[in-house]
């Protein structure tokens, strides 16, 4: 017959106690272990009762390691479950631990999902395609990651895109429209969005230029192209190579043929 002949709370941590049985230090328990299981001195303890407080203690553990967890951010399910794998608690623990924090509410995927969905537009304006892989990332089923991105409208797609495409804009004012669209084309591609996206927001954008503006992309490209192909060809080649070059970058055909005439009357 073993007795719970003394309960001590240990000093280093006082939510959890030192249980002794017929004078010797036997286990370790929470203090919910303790309460759920009613355990006081004088108590006798069968060895299944000993092997389901035990069980009923690493899930404890377990829960308390994942609350810890939880406690620093947001985390999905999956997080949590591979943290706890990471620190060795079985599979059956983890289930148990898991499910009892997604009772209390501490834990819940569509809950996270929503947040990360509202985080990812607001501090990094993210398309849905990239909020997607976030979602996958985060182990997120993909029936809830349709659903969370189905709140993400086409109007609010456009707005988003379009701010990050008048960036582009304002940053790369050396460089011709074609140039422009095709970087804020690459750009909202690997922010997420769709070409339909990309393509709307693009009409949406007046890209006018003067001459004084045509002249400053020259002396920022023209120069360099001029430069390298004069360092290979001459006359009518190096004529033929600026103009291609020049043509590729969206410089307009009379804008080129200005340029290279000048070229050719400083030779």
């Amino acid at each position: 017959m073993r007795v719970i002949t003394k309960i001590a709370r240990q000093k280093n941590n006082p939510e959890r106690y030192n249980i002794y049985l017929n004078e010797e230090y036997a286990f370790p328990v929470d203090e919910a272990i303790l309460l759920q299981f009613g355990l006081t001195k004088g108590k006798v303890l069968e060895a299944y009762d000993i092997e389901e407080i035990a069980y009923e203690d690493e899930i404890r553990k377990a829960f308390n390691k994942a609350l810890n967890f939880l406690s620093y951010q947001m985390r999905s399910e999956h997080e949590v479950k591979k943290k706890l794998l990471d620190l060795e608690y079985g599979e059956a623990v983890i289930l148990e631990a898991i499910q009892k924090l997604k009772s209390y509410g501490f834990l819940n995927d569509e809950v996270y999902s929503k947040a990360l969905l509202d985080t990812k537009k607001a501090t990094m304006k993210k398309g849905p395609r990239a909020i997607r892989q976030d979602l996958i990332k985060k182990g997120i089923d993909k029936t809830l990651q349709d659903e969370v991105l189905e709140t993400y409208s086409h109007e609010e797609q456009v707005k988003l895109a379009a701010q990050l495409a008048e960036k582009v804009v304002r940053s790369e004012k050396k460089k011709t429209p074609a140039q422009v669209k095709q970087k804020i084309q690459d750009f909202l591609m690997r922010k997420g969005y769709s070409f339909g996206i990309v393509d709307e927001v693009l009409q949406g954008i007046t890209f006018e230029q003067d001459e004084d503006d045509w002249q400053q992309m020259l002396d920022a490209q023209g120069e360099k192209v001029w430069k390298k192909y004069s360092a290979k060809y001459t006359g009518y080649e190096l004529k033929v190579k600026t103009k291609q070059a020049l043509y590729q970058k969206g410089f307009p055909v009379e804008v080129i043929a200005r340029f290279i005439e000048e070229k050719e009357n400083e030779q």
